[in-house]
């Protein structure tokens, strides 16, 4: 490995790196250019013009056709051929950044693409990227009709014990494109103010007053679409008029709620654009809890209501039900309070649109759906599975109206994070993730909100809201047909030795890279495959095509690795990305990769092709 030192050197004239060996001894690599691939040159002659090239004119002569010129309109029947509608004013475009990239000098005596420029051009992830790039689903449908981007304790620096709190969390996921936040709300040491903190522990708070600001200058910094802040409230009821009043302050126009005390359908994103709503249990759920008359008899204490020990689990890991709406707590003097300040600002309850409480039977009961109104309910990610394996199309038809959560359980105390497709594939909605954390189920989560242009909300397929005639739902648990094929071609990579250190994955040579390709979807789609090690190479060239036979290829995602092979220890890793199937641009496209934490690489990138069959 030798990653701790840098002996390598570069001779520029004799275009090779040389690296040293036992302090006397130099290894020389000659470094190889990249060159265009037989796919690429075979579709750049059946455009161009000139050079032997069919062109869309049919002109032609003697040659191979690499010599020719692919001009604006023969670039635009290569997108045409590719699935894309392009015009010729979209496509000189095109032309016109490719060749000011890379002809800076020469750019006005330019008007067409050259076999290298066409390369660089299928090889620019900006101009080729491998899915669609903007918001091209209907928005309009009700808000259960989508999968949201969903955070988890939202606040947390890093693990949930005994982790800084702060607002950069908060932000960051907000920038990523994350459209649910949640914050635990806790009276401070005096009881007169609200902070945000993982309770019963040992994390450090943040003031309520610096997330929500927060929130609202950073809410819509990456999507146009409604941030949903679900609180956690363990308040008393004059802290929580304290953030009524804190929310329709910092928030003003920008905070959603509706007229009526609940909803008999949810609004669609499209109608809250730039709008911000809250989620949680309504003021009388609060005073059940607090009141011994009826409040379940649990004397055990976890970290917070929902993050339960497994003792605990089968009492709480149901967070929320709509509240009945003919109860009513209040003292009189309460309802004054409410009636005197109506005119100054909305009562904390009026403020939550999306209804939380606690469950009053069996997960089976609380999920029947009721017709004149709708809720979200939360589980534990083992509540899930078990749900699931004795319900699991009681679960897609009560995700078909209602909101579905899931958060992780209580004992991923290192802020790791489960795997996610059982939740989607049952049509829950809100997958609430640790998003400070890393890892492969974090990867699958920012593969999945990719998609829709990254804007945070996914429509959700079409068969997971469909019913049938005798009131029948998809089930998950069905083995199906296959449905697509997806060959997935993978060509080559490029970037690293712009990235990295030259040492930083050997220090006596250039890196050994193969890629690893896996499908993640309902268990039947489920494959992974592997390309050949390509030695002491940083531009290796694999040319390898894999097929993956797909039954529900809407849920799919392609997961994809590129490591670095090590013979005596563990395989260096090379860059990740992970894009959902459906989404996929057939034909040849750039792939960007991302390191461990999900962040974009500055060069790191290969070219692959896709084909549905």
């Amino acid at each position: 490995m030798g990653k701790e030192k840098k002996t390598e050197s570069y001779n520029n004239d004799s275009g090779s790196y040389n690296y040293r060996m036992f302090k006397f001894y130099n290894r020389k690599f000659k470094i190889n250019e990249v060159t265009p691939t037989d796919d690429v040159r075979d579709a750049f002659c059946q455009f161009a013009v000139g050079g032997g090239g069919g062109g869309t004119d049919g002109d032609s002569s003697d040659g191979d056709g690499s010599t020719g010129v692919m001009g604006a309109e023969q670039l635009c029947s290569f997108l045409d051929d590719h699935g894309e509608s392009t015009t010729v004013a979209e496509a000189q475009r095109l032309i016109d950044e490719v060749i000011r990239r890379r002809h800076h000098v020469t750019r006005f005596t330019r008007h067409g693409l050259d076999l290298d420029d066409f390369f660089n051009f299928l090889f620019y992830d900006d101009l080729n990227p491998p899915i669609t790039p903007h918001v091209h689903q209907d928005m309009t449908a009700p808000l259960s009709h989508y999968f949201i981007y969903t955070g988890h304790n939202s606040y947390l620096t890093g693990n949930q014990l005994s982790s800084d709190c702060s607002e950069v969390p908060v932000i960051k996921a907000l920038q990523r494109g994350v459209r649910v936040i949640e914050l635990d709300l806790w009276p401070n040491s005096t009881g007169t103010d609200i902070n945000v903190l993982h309770g019963r522990t040992l994390t450090t708070p943040v003031p309520l007053m610096k997330c929500l600001k927060s929130i609202r200058d950073y809410a819509f910094s990456s999507s146009p679409y409604p941030v949903i802040i679900t609180l956690e409230d363990h308040l008393t009821p004059d802290l929580q008029a304290k953030v009524a009043e804190m929310a329709t302050q910092i928030f003003g126009q920008m905070l959603y709620y509706p007229e009526s005390d609940s909803l008999v359908e949810f609004p669609s994103p499209a109608s809250l654009l730039h709008r911000i709503i809250i989620s949680t249990k309504p003021p009388k759920e609060y005073l059940e809890s607090r009141n011994p008359i009826v409040k379940q008899k649990d004397n055990n204490v976890s970290p917070s209501s929902e993050d339960e020990t497994p003792r605990t689990e089968e009492i709480q890991t149901l967070e929320s039900m709509l509240f009945d709406q003919d109860f009513e707590s209040k003292s009189d003097s309460d309802q004054e309070d409410e009636e005197a300040s109506e005119d100054q600002k909305p009562a904390y309850k009026r403020l939550i649109t999306i209804h939380a409480g606690k469950p009053k039977g069996t997960v089976k009961e609380e999920m029947k759906v009721v017709v004149d109104k709708v809720r979200r309910l939360s589980l534990s990610e083992q509540e899930l599975d078990r749900t699931c394996s004795s319900n699991s199309q009681d679960v897609v038809r009560f995700t078909q109206r209602n909101l579905l959560r899931i958060y992780p359980k209580g004992t991923r105390f290192n802020s790791s994070n489960y795997k996610p497709l059982i939740g989607w594939t049952h049509g829950a909605q809100m997958i609430a993730f640790n998003m400070q954390g890393y890892g492969k189920s974090l990867w699958l989560m920012h593969g999945m909100f990719r998609a829709n242009g990254g804007c945070g909300y996914v429509k959700k397929p079409n068969f997971l809201m469909k019913k049938g005639f005798h009131d029948e739902v998809f089930d998950p648990r069905k083995k199906l047909p296959v449905k697509e094929t997806l060959k997935v071609k993978v060509y080559m990579g490029d970037g690293w030795r712009m990235d990295f250190s030259h040492t930083h994955f050997d220090a006596y040579s250039p890196p050994d890279f193969y890629t690893k390709m896996f499908i993640v979807g309902v268990p039947a789609d489920n494959a992974k495959k592997k390309t050949k090690i390509i030695e002491d190479n940083w531009y290796p060239i694999w040319d390898e095509e894999f097929s993956f036979p797909l039954t529900v290829p809407e849920l799919a995602l392609l997961r994809i690795e590129v490591r670095e092979y090590d013979m005596s220890e563990k395989d260096d890793f090379g860059g990740q990305t992970c894009l959902p199937v459906a989404e996929l641009r057939p034909g040849i496209r750039s792939v960007p990769l991302y390191d461990k934490k999900g962040e974009k690489m500055k060069s790191v990138r290969l070219l692959m092709r896709f084909i549905f069959e």
